[in-house]
């Protein structure tokens, strides 16, 4: 059987922590550096993190097991991984448009996410120079050129096909079980620093003490539903492909978790360094909040406010300069590798070729929309990131919904996660599942999808 030959033949992950933190690291990202400690600034602070925690468990933790799910059966690609869900030929072709739509997700956000990956790069050699006393270099590496954006866009795309290109476990699961520790350790490092920093402590208390009267706002639910729905790359393709990596014998609810778990700890570890940074920043005297209330420059809070704040604290500022740009790198790389992984999968597979080849051939096409984008960058990069993040990734997250709870049967999918864990039917969760994503998660999805276009 061909199925069985693809499964014997198929890499998978070597260890359990090696899966979780890289796909925990295929979740954590910009969007809980970035995007997370933002998202909680603008939206009142602890009662956004309330909301979030929420929102993780009931709308993102049950989608993340159907994706992982469904790449766990089809031991493959995403378009023949979604094919594998049901018999019928209309079915089967319903289901590689849907895996072409799933994957177009990865592809169309790396030539966007690379650009923004090259920047980081560009701060951290920036934040390298000053410690050096190099002020015009570091001044160049700050700037916003072309030749400065293309330099940085193409550090991080060949950093990305390097990792890639040696598989699952030499490539994805080596770096990943080196780069999510170094993740953790270096938010410590930046968290007890910040701390020491005068007005951390009201930073700190405007984000664990939440403000009940906000907490049943419309806006800060609908962003809080958005944020968890991002942060966990539902749609985006990553869970599914290294679902296709996952031992039969995992229990697959469990590993869910882990990754859950793994990742909103890095974006509540992120919140508690960016919120208080933004305090102590407000100390020195830098402009955070408008008259309104609301946030300035959220979109450029890391590139902007963060680096003030280092620079008015002297040398160590500096040296902590170096370690939060790192930090944000090494995040970015995290998630890239798993976009990548998800093309260079499908080629692989289909036309049986080399994994280097295949990864610097993917790899060099997606850089070269990077370029087109770089040199007309006020037309095409907010453009792509919108079509990417507001349109595509929920529109390929609500068919992989609709697909895993309506086309699979329910007896497949449970028969899929008793592999692993027999016991799955038993419990509360195993009854709950199979019907809370046919018919609740859909309905949350097309939520945010509305919401996102409202």
């Amino acid at each position: 059987m061909t199925q069985t030959d693809n499964v014997q033949a198929r890499e998978h992950f070597g260890s359990r922590l090696g899966f979780i933190l890289a796909a925990a690291g295929a979740a954590v990202g910009l969007g809980n550096i970035w995007g997370f400690p933002t998202q909680a600034a603008s939206n009142g602070g602890g009662a956004f993190l309330l909301v979030y925690l929420i929102m993780i468990f009931v709308v993102a933790f049950p989608m993340l097991v159907v994706e992982m799910a469904i790449g766990r059966h089809g031991q493959a690609n995403p378009i023949d991984s979604m094919r594998s869900l049901h018999s019928h030929p209309m079915a089967k072709n319903i289901g590689s448009m849907v895996g072409w739509v799933g994957l177009s997700v990865p592809c169309a956000v790396l030539a966007f996410y690379s650009i923004v990956g090259g920047w980081l790069i560009c701060f951290l050699f920036a934040a390298v120079c000053d410690l050096a006393g190099l002020e015009a270099l570091s001044a160049w590496f700050k700037g916003f050129s072309i030749e400065r954006n293309l330099l940085g866009t193409v550090i991080f795309y060949v950093l990305t096909i390097l990792i890639v290109q040696g598989g699952v476990k030499q490539g994805i699961e080596k770096w990943s079980t080196r780069l999510m520790p170094a993740l953790f350790v270096l938010f410590a490092l930046l968290f007890i620093y910040i701390m020491t920093q005068a007005g951390a402590m009201e930073g700190l208390t405007h984000y664990l003490v939440p403000d009940f009267a906000k907490i049943m706002d419309r806006k800060l639910i609908l962003a809080a539903m958005g944020q968890g729905f991002f942060s966990l790359t539902i749609g985006g393709c990553s869970m599914l492909i290294y679902g296709s990596y996952l031992s039969k014998k995992e229990n697959l609810p469990k590993m869910a978790m882990n990754v859950t778990l793994v990742d909103t700890a890095v974006a509540f570890i992120a919140g508690l360094v960016v919120l208080p940074a933004m305090f102590v920043a407000m100390q020195k005297g830098v402009q955070i909040y408008a008259e309104d209330g609301s946030l300035l420059s959220s979109d450029t809070l890391v590139f902007t406010v963060l680096p003030l704040m280092f620079e008015s604290l002297g040398l160590l500022g500096q040296l902590f300069a170096v370690v939060f740009f790192l930090l944000l790198t090494i995040a970015a790389l995290t998630s890239s590798i798993s976009m990548l992984e998800c093309p260079v999968a499908l080629v692989g597979e289909r036309f049986r070729t080399g994994r280097t080849a295949t990864s610097w051939w993917l790899g060099g096409a997606i850089a070269l929309i990077s370029v087109v984008v770089v040199y007309h960058f006020s037309a095409l990069f907010g453009l792509v990131a919108m079509i990417a993040t507001q349109y595509l990734q929920p529109m390929a997250a609500l068919m992989f919904c609709l697909f895993g709870g309506w086309v699979w049967s329910r007896q497949g999918k449970v028969r899929e996660l008793e592999q692993g864990y027999p016991e799955f039917s038993l419990g509360w969760f195993g009854k709950v599942w199979p019907v809370y994503v046919k018919f609740v998660c859909p309905l949350l999805v097309a939520t945010v999808i509305w919401a996102s276009f409202g």
